[in-house]
């Protein structure tokens, strides 16, 4: 019986899910419900053919043995540090991540539900993901949020805005307080339409939906950025200012607005409406009404208040 399948829009294109395709997770075997990877670096990346496609590169450099092994080994030494990077883990964000994937799996199982008025063929609204997922992050008593960071333009980069998720954690007072961040369109955002084989094998590497602490995702940034321009200048093309390392990093460390969970919200806020309930209630009548003490004498517990 042929597999169910579905689409969902995410970012700049429409991925299809293949319900009953096995996707392997960093933190635990296999799991059946979309195309989609989760969490750090896997170990069933494709291994494409030796060499560099570039179309404008001259022939006399092509030969040339110093710049063939010079790129070889930076590619080499890129993807290294990359998966050093992804490999890593913590404890809060493996549960972020857990939290996260059984979000989307139930999602996208549902069906479409979007209530943004922005509905998408097959697999939902990724506004409304992006709702649902900081709403079970804060059902689980994380401070998660959803952000909007937006930046002016300036002479090294054009003014943009973007949206994703992050979660604060002050639990360990000796850390002080941890920031994760969770993109749940994270590949998307590096892949280039006339990119290099190389860099399209880093790029194969992320993870489709990102989460990790805001100092990996800085190391991240810093290493695909330098690859986005290693591969421009390779092809002899220029390189957009959207993607040079300013640009990246003000999507998630620019000046953003935080829209909390209303689960976090009371959370947050339980504590002081307990205060507020406890405080002794002090009647209080209005200057309007001073006049009418003498006939009224259950009014003399008030307090007179002048109006102004």
């Amino acid at each position: 019986m042929a597999g169910k399948n579905g689409k969902m829009s995410v970012g700049h294109r429409i991925l299809t899910m293949n319900f009953h395709n096995e996707v392997k997770f960093s933190d635990q075997a296999a799991a059946s419900f979309a195309d989609m990877d989760f969490g750090y670096f896997q170990e069933n990346d494709q291994k494409p053919s030796d060499g560099i496609c570039h179309d404008d590169i001259d022939d006399e450099e092509d030969k040339n043995p110093i710049n063939v092994a010079e790129s070889k080994q930076y590619w080499d030494d890129q993807n290294q540090l990359l998966q050093a990077t992804l490999i890593r883990t913590s404890s809060i964000e493996s549960k972020i991540r857990q939290i996260t994937k059984e979000g989307m799996r139930e999602y996208v199982l549902a069906g479409e539900k979007c209530v943004c008025r922005r509905p998408v063929i097959g697999g939902g609204c990724r506004s409304c993901m992006r709702r649902e997922i900081c709403e079970r992050l804060g059902n689980a008593g994380f401070n998660s949020a959803i952000c909007t960071s937006k930046w002016r333009k300036s002479p090294d980069i054009p003014s943009g805005e973007h949206t994703y998720l992050d979660v604060k954690d002050k639990s360990d007072p000796k850390k002080g307080e941890i920031r994760v961040v969770v993109e749940l369109n994270f590949r998307a955002e590096f892949e280039m339409a006339r990119a290099s084989e190389d860099y399209n094998k880093l790029i194969n590497r992320l993870p489709e939906v990102f989460v990790g602490k805001a100092e990996r995702l800085r190391t991240l940034i810093k290493v695909l950025c330098s690859a986005a321009k290693k591969c421009m200048k390779e092809n002899k093309m220029h390189m957009g200012p959207w993607r040079k390392q300013k640009y990246m990093q003000a999507k998630w460390f620019g000046t953003c607005e935080r829209t909390i969970s209303s689960s976090s919200f009371v959370d947050e806020f339980s504590s002081c409406d307990k205060q507020q309930k406890t405080k002794a209630y002090m009647p209080k009548a209005s200057m309007l009404t001073f006049d009418l003490l003498e006939n009224l004498p259950r009014l003399q517990q008030f307090t007179a208040v002048r109006v102004l």
